[in-house]
This record gives C-alpha cells, sequence and structure tokens, in this order.
C-alpha cells in the first residue's frame, strides 16, 4: 500500500489530465441528480428546532382548522405540506365558525410569537438532509456522445486507439442510458483497465539455473543503468548472489553509475575500457559469475535507437555470443521503457523482441508524464510480462507491478 500511495501522488500528471477531462465531460449534459428519492419527505425545520420553542397558538389561533396542533411528529407528516407550513406563521386572522363563542383577544395582545431565524436542524432534519435539502451530485446519461467524449480522453493519455475503444466498449455494456457521475465513472475505468492489465502482471521469474542471465536493453535515456542498481540491491537484499556487467562500454557515465549502486548494495561491477567490445566483456562476465556460482548475473547494455541497424546489430551480436557460453541464456530479456516517449514505447517493443528477444518489460518515469496510459496499450498490444514499474530515482521507488493499484492510480479513483 506504501507503493501504491506514492504511486497515486506521483503519477499525478495522468490523473489529473483524466480528472478534469471527466469532469468537464459530465459537466457538458450533465444535470444536478439526488438518486433514489427518499419515501418521505423531509420535514420542514420549525418542528425539528430545539430550542428557543415557539410559544404555542391559543386555541383557535394560527389553525385554520380550529384543532390543537399535531402532538407528535407522525401526525405533523400525515398532515398535508401547507398545513404544517400555516403553523410558522405570526400574524395570522383567526377563523370563526358561526356557533362558537367570542374570539379571542387580538393577536397584538397575546405574547409575540418568534418565527425562528434561519432555523438550523435537528435530528430528524441532519438525517433527512441540512435544512431539508437533498444532497446532489452531478450526473450525465452515458449515450453515444459521452463514450466518443471519453474515448478522445483515453486517448489523449496514449492509450491508443483501439485500446481505448476496448475499454470504453467494455465499461459501457449493460449501462448505456444510465446516469453516472465522476467517482462512478473512475471506478469503471479503473476496473477496465486492471481487467486488460490483470494476465501481464508478473514479477521477473527466477530460475534455478546459475547463474541466471538478465540482459537489459532499452534506447537512450530509458532508465537501464538505474533500473539494474535497484533490481540488484533489491535481489541483493532478498538474500541472492548479484554479479553486474557494465556492457555500456561507450559511455563513462554509465560505468560509474553502476560502480555507485554496487557499492551500496554490496554488489561486484565487472567493467571494461572505454570503447571496449560489449560483447567480449558479457561473456567474460558469464565465466566470471559461473565461477564465483553467483545466482544472478545483470547485463547493462548501451542505449540504442529502435531505428539504428548498427546499434541493433551489435545487441544482436551480444546475444550470440552469451549463448556461446550458455546456449539457454540470456534466461530474462528486460525492455527497459520511457513513460514519458508515449506511442513510441509500442514501436521500441516491436523492433527490440525482433533482435534480442524480449521476455518483460520496466515501465520507468511514470512520475513525470501524462502518457500513463501507454502501459495499458501496450499490455493490451502484446501481452509481454510487465516486471516492474518506477516512480522515482530513489531504490524504493521500483516495485513489482500491481494491476488494479496502477489502474487506480492512473484514473485518480480512491
Amino acid at each position: 500500500m506504501a507503493f501504491f500511495k506514492k504511486l497515486k501522488d506521483r503519477l499525478f500528471n495522468s490523473s489529473s489530465k483524466i480528472d478534469e477531462g471527466l469532469e468537464a465531460i459530465v459537466e457538458d449534459g450533465g444535470t444536478q441528480d439526488a438518486g433514489e428519492p427518499l419515501a418521505i419527505e423531509p420535514p420542514q425545520p420549525v418542528l425539528t428546532t430545539p430550542e428557543p420553542a415557539a410559544p404555542e397558538p391559543e386555541e383557535g389561533v394560527g389553525d385554520t382548522h380550529g384543532d390543537a396542533p399535531p402532538q407528535d411528529l407522525k401526525e405533523a407528516l400525515a398532515q398535508p405540506a401547507t398545513d404544517i407550513a400555516e403553523h410558522v406563521g405570526q400574524q395570522m386572522t383567526p377563523r370563526v365558525e358561526p356557533d362558537e363563542p367570542p374570539a379571542p383577544p387580538p393577536l397584538d395582545t397575546a405574547p409575540e410569537a418568534k418565527a425562528p431565524e434561519a432555523a438550523k436542524p435537528g435530528l430528524i432534519g441532519r438525517l433527512f438532509g441540512r435544512g431539508g435539502e437533498e444532497k446532489t451530485v452531478l450526473r450525465r446519461v452515458l449515450d453515444d456522445d459521452m463514450l466518443e467524449q471519453l474515448e478522445e480522453l483515453l486517448i489523449s493519455t496514449d492509450m491508443g486507439v483501439d485500446t481505448a475503444l476496448r475499454v470504453t466498449a467494455n465499461m459501457a455494456e449493460g449501462r448505456m442510458g444510465k446516469k453516472l457521475s465522476v467517482p462512478e465513472i473512475k471506478t469503471l475505468l479503473a476496473q477496465e483497465i486492471a481487467r486488460i492489465m490483470e494476465p501481464v502482471a508478473r514479477p521477473l521469474p527466477l530460475y534455478p539455473k546459475k547463474p541466471q542471465v538478465v540482459l537489459v536493453v532499452g534506447v537512450n535515456g530509458s532508465g537501464k543503468t538505474t533500473t539494474i542498481g535497484k533490481l540488484a540491491s533489491q535481489f541483493k537484499a532478498a538474500g541472492k548472489s548479484v554479479v553486474i556487467a557494465a556492457g555500456d562500454t561507450f559511455r563513462a557515465a554509465a560505468v560509474e553509475q553502476l560502480q555507485v549502486w554496487g557499492e551500496r548494495a554490496g554488489v561486484p561491477v565487472l567493467t571494461a575500457p572505454e570503447g571496449s567490445d560489449p560483447a567480449s566483456l558479457a561473456f567474460d562476465a558469464m565465466t566470471k559469475a559461473q565461477e564465483d556460482g553467483a545466482d544472478l548475473l545483470m547485463i547493462d547494455t548501451a542505449g540504442r535507437l529502435q531505428n539504428r541497424s548498427d546499434l541493433m546489430e551489435e545487441l544482436a551480436k551480444i546475444v550470440r555470443v552469451i549463448r556461446k557460453k550458455d546456449e539457454t541464456a540470456p534466461h530474462n530479456t528486460l525492455l527497459v521503457l520511457d513513460a514519458t516517449t508515449g506511442q513510441n514505447a509500442l514501436n521500441q517493443v516491436k523492433i527490440f523482441q525482433q533482435v534480442s528477444d524480449v521476455s518483460g518489460l520496466v515501465m520507468t518515469k511514470l512520475d513525470g508524464t501524462a502518457k500513463g496510459g501507454v502501459l495499458v496499450a501496450l499490455a493490451d498490444k502484446f501481452g509481454l510480462p510487465i516486471h516492474a514499474i518506477g516512480v522515482g530515482e530513489q531504490i524504493d521507488d521500483l516495485d513489482a507491478f500491481d494491476p488494479e493499484e496502477f489502474a487506480r492510480a492512473l484514473c485518480g479513483a480512491d
């Protein structure tokens, strides 16, 4: 739950975009709706005011029917509304029947009956709503126009056309023509998004094979190096022996960053001189990990654009060299995606799958984008396991993916 709170707080850009959009959609054609009407009308405030009590009118005064005022709430509620209201008047003219005794003294000689000023409701009044007023909420009838607006809103969060259509169609099933409020729409959206993402929410599998080789790939700036450091630290804390290979031999900062994480977690980091062949480093790292009996070998790779064929070929070479050492390796190939890239993430998955046989995804930087819906599109289109998501730079800002928590945070639902 701690990570969910952090996710909800930091996934603000996406959730606020949906929040604002839903409010605008419901306001456009929505009406105030009190929900199910009450079976009993709320009593008038004067009957429920505990103090100061208005003086009881004398017989025949303020009673247009010549009867004494009702003595209990049951009888009062049984009277027509106009009869109850007449008891509030200050200067009512008494009604005299022909055979009745003389009328009582004029009203100005009797003590002045004070009507309460903006009477505060008593217990019964509070039960029926403050001051007898019905509480209303803005609702809009779910129709084709509203569905189209919902689709456009979801597409704007980079959920994609096909996925947005699927989510709204499922949400509308059996609910067309019904009135919905913003909180109700959020709940329905969260349920449908969670349903799509449930099958792909799987932790990184661990195998008895030693070392288990985890190859981490992705484009420049996606957060590969930081993700490796966080995962290595978490596996180390869980009792696993881990070795890191700094395969990004073209960027000195990447090596230094991994070394910092390695020192922090107590994990060895294998490096090579700048400009060295990363495939050769990967081969040497596998040899070292086998000698040490390590449980996990995590190999970082240089960031590369999916449209650079030379760089993609270099990645394919790393995979070929690893398989010379262990034909079943790499056992996991994690593609790290930057959420801020939006729909471009779909193209990255397609290309990296062809080159390195991606086995699972990690989505980072969900705290800095209004495009968090792209993760739903990825789940819907590719069905690849989503192992973890990141919402910051600290070690505990990367956690296992929970579809229900993510869906509620994305929609801003409680």
